[in-house]
């Protein structure tokens, strides 16, 4: 088992190929700043659905929605082309590419907040931002659902994304979007750092 975090290994598998490509120019910014963001963004959103999975209610209706909607057909691999299609051509995936519903769960109230956030972070205006966030959220859960949902168990998916959660958390960004009370204090720099050892990644 190698050690690198989840959200580090679907960053370099988005860098492959056209994922980047796809998503930076959905955006309409260049490829540079959609790494960057996109760097801050996957520990985020795992980071957040790290702490969801910490109850263990949270992590068996996450496992469930997985298997449920995400598992794909048979014992494929996890066909990142083919679910950036669907998700940027607004394909008829049903709940498995619906972002907006997924950051729902994820973020509960806060997706707006989550965007603002990741704004602060990286530069971008936060409906950009908002919009990455919506297409990277089916992503991550089919990304998931290839790693877990087949012979995996709820207490596996919550150590896993715990790991993410605690990684995040030390970004800054992620507490300050879940914390009801916020103080408006993001850990920027922290965030960016943290992004910037994702881009950088250790080989």
């Amino acid at each position: 088992m190698n050690n690198e975090s989840l959200a580090a290994s679907l960053f370099q598998q988005l860098q492959q190929g056209q994922g980047l490509q796809q998503v930076s120019q959905q955006l309409g910014i260049d490829p540079n700043q959609a790494s960057g963001a996109i760097g801050a963004a996957l520990p985020l959103l795992m980071g957040a659905m790290g702490r969801n999975a910490q109850q263990p209610q949270g992590a068996e209706a996450l496992l469930g929605a997985l298997q449920r909607d995400h598992a794909g057909g048979g014992g494929g691999g996890f066909d990142l082309g083919g679910l950036l299609g669907s998700v940027l051509g607004g394909g008829g995936g049903g709940s498995a590419t619906d972002g907006a519903g997924i950051l729902g769960h994820v973020f509960g109230g806060n997706s707006d907040r989550a965007a603002q956030g990741l704004s602060q972070a990286t530069g971008l205006d936060s409906s950009k931002t908002s919009q990455l966030l919506a297409i990277l959220a089916p992503i991550v859960m089919s990304y998931l659902a290839q790693r877990f949902a087949n012979g995996g168990n709820p207490a596996q998916l919550s150590q896993a994304l715990g790991q993410e959660a605690q990684a995040a958390s030390s970004g800054g960004l992620l507490t300050s979007v879940l914390d009801q009370d916020g103080d408006g204090q993001l850990g920027i720099g922290d965030l960016l750092k943290l992004g910037g050892g994702l881009l950088g990644g250790k080989r």
